[in-house]
């Protein structure tokens, strides 16, 4: 889909990307063959060509950045497969809601392989260098929350990675609440152990782990790593539902997510 946008170009808009498509003009390449449209002023057609030119040696490169400042936050979900191969579906819990006050316990990161958890006071330290190679950030919520806290947990981490934060693009498609009831309306099940655990309860385990209680931190991290690996399929249903939307005027139903690992 990053081929096929325009909108990160000064000047387009939603309306003049689409006219761009009725016309034939579905990719860059297609501007490049096409030449200028007639129905462009010369000044914005010699934008769209200068940008698109500087936008295909970006993605060649990999320059992920290029993209994250280039694109707003709400078409950020277009980079999806473009990126995907350097990606960090990521969540965590915490001692509250409070940035100022409250603390991270867990993080959970997943890349589409691996599975890693990070725990205050064990490991959670390496959580910079595990995302330093990371250029695709997949959140539920994380604007408002995930980030804002590692921020501030982590002033040196570079989170500049081009963010993927599903509630947006879900909310777009029709899916309401927050995400054990979107998991809910597209059929992604729970263990049997975590099923009915909500973010209380996260809290709760993590202060049952810290008064000695280890079986609590195993039901964390299971909660936890299900949160993020659970991303995954959400984040495909949102890119081709997006995606259907943008081009055809579609729209993808549950019954084309792909099923959860």
């Amino acid at each position: 889909m990053l081929r096929e946008t325009f909108v990160h170009v000064p000047g387009v808009g939603y309306r003049t990307e689409e006219r761009l498509w009725r016309m034939g003009i579905r990719t860059w390449d297609d501007f490049s063959a096409a030449g200028r449209p007639r129905r462009l002023s010369l000044k914005l057609g010699r934008r769209i060509e200068d940008e698109l030119a500087r936008s295909s040696e970006a993605l060649h490169r990999g320059r992920h950045r290029y993209f994250a400042r280039g694109l707003s936050p709400r078409d950020h979900w277009r980079a999806w497969r473009e990126f995907r191969h350097a990606i960090a579906f990521l969540d965590i819990e915490t001692t509250g809601l409070s940035i100022g006050r409250d603390a991270i316990t867990v993080v959970g990161v997943f890349d589409g392989t691996r599975k890693r958890s990070f725990v205050q006071g064990d490991n959670l330290e390496d959580l910079p260098a595990a995302m330093a190679r990371a250029k695709l950030l997949v959140t539920f919520n994380g604007a408002r929350f995930d980030v804002p806290f590692l921020r501030k947990a982590f002033p040196r981490m570079a989170l500049d990675q081009i963010h993927l934060d599903l509630l947006h693009p879900l909310r777009r498609l029709g899916f309401v609440g927050g995400l054990k009831a979107i998991e809910s309306q597209v059929g992604i099940l729970r263990s049997e152990e975590t099923s009915g655990l909500a973010g209380f309860d996260a809290v709760r385990l993590w202060h049952a782990y810290d008064a000695g209680d280890d079986d609590a931190l195993d039901l964390l991290l299971e909660y936890n790593m299900e949160d993020v690996v659970n991303l995954e399929p959400l984040a495909e249903l949102a890119y081709e539902g997006l995606r259907s939307l943008c081009l055809d005027g579609g729209f993808v139903t549950a019954d084309r997510l792909p099923p959860p690992r």
